[in-house]
């Protein structure tokens, strides 16, 4: 695996943060070395994507709140998310503002009262659109891995959605599965 490669593992994005703890992504980059930071280029409401919508249970179109990020390593973009929410979670929160939030969004659910407790994710490789491919400074010919990711309640109720886009053959995503 070259240097370049970015081994990443889904669990410190899904634990809330104890109070006055860094989000998990800038404690992940500062782990290895590096600066992560995020740049927030939306957050509001808008109607759920077709996908969206069936991933949180909701009718097509339906009002959720978004969160558009741009992820950086050093000052270099390296992904894409989009966390979307249903509107009745968020509406009205720190979500649905530009602002950082202190220990990230996992830890404002929480406090919240919306704990998830299962996660599912699923990736695919794709080309990326010119948007995804300008922003994240790729070659015409070069694929990216879209995950997607639903976190559900006690209850299976989906809290949260993240589609995120990454560089192909910068990342490596790594699943440990504990069973019993």
């Amino acid at each position: 695996m070259s240097e370049s490669m970015w081994v990443s593992t889904s669990m410190p994005y899904l634990t809330p943060r104890e109070s006055g703890q860094p989000d998990a992504w800038g404690v992940e980059a500062a782990a290895r070395g590096g600066k992560g930071s995020q740049h927030i280029t939306y957050a509001g409401e808008v109607p759920a994507p077709e996908d969206v919508a069936a991933l949180l249970h909701l009718p097509a179109s339906e009002t959720v709140v978004v969160r558009r990020r741009i992820i950086q390593l050093d000052g270099e973009p390296i992904e894409l998310t989009d966390t979307y929410y249903p509107a009745h979670i968020a509406r009205g929160t720190r979500l649905a503002e530009k602002g950082k939030i202190p220990g990230g969004a996992v830890t404002l659910l929480a406090r919240l009262g919306y704990t998830g407790v299962r996660v599912r994710e699923d990736v695919i490789a794709r080309m990326p659109d010119a948007t995804e491919r300008q922003t994240l400074n790729l070659a015409p010919d070069e694929p990216i891995l879209q995950l997607s990711r639903v976190t559900l309640d006690a209850d299976d109720r989906p809290l949260q959605v993240d589609k995120m886009a990454m560089p192909a053959h910068r990342q490596r995503l790594r699943y440990e599965i504990r069973i019993g």
